[in-house]
């Protein structure tokens, strides 16, 4: 499964790596893209994926948010 993410607060490659290793320690992520320019990114994973752990987790580590899109 896909989903379509959109992360508002990043400002440079760091932040983009940051993100995408938080989604990775997520139960049920399988990869996680996010184009730091734009903010959009694909979270692949199973049907154990709980987004709003990923949210949580985010948030936690800074000014960050995700929003899922279409």
């Amino acid at each position: 499964m896909k989903t379509a993410i959109k992360v508002t607060g990043m400002h440079c490659a760091s932040c983009k790596v940051l993100i995408e290793d938080i989604a990775g320690d997520i139960p049920g992520v399988q990869a996680a893209e996010i184009d730091f320019r734009t903010g959009e990114g694909v979270i692949e994973h199973d049907e154990s994926f709980d987004l709003n752990a990923l949210k949580r987790e985010v948030a936690g580590a800074g000014d960050y948010s995700i929003e899922t899109t279409k």
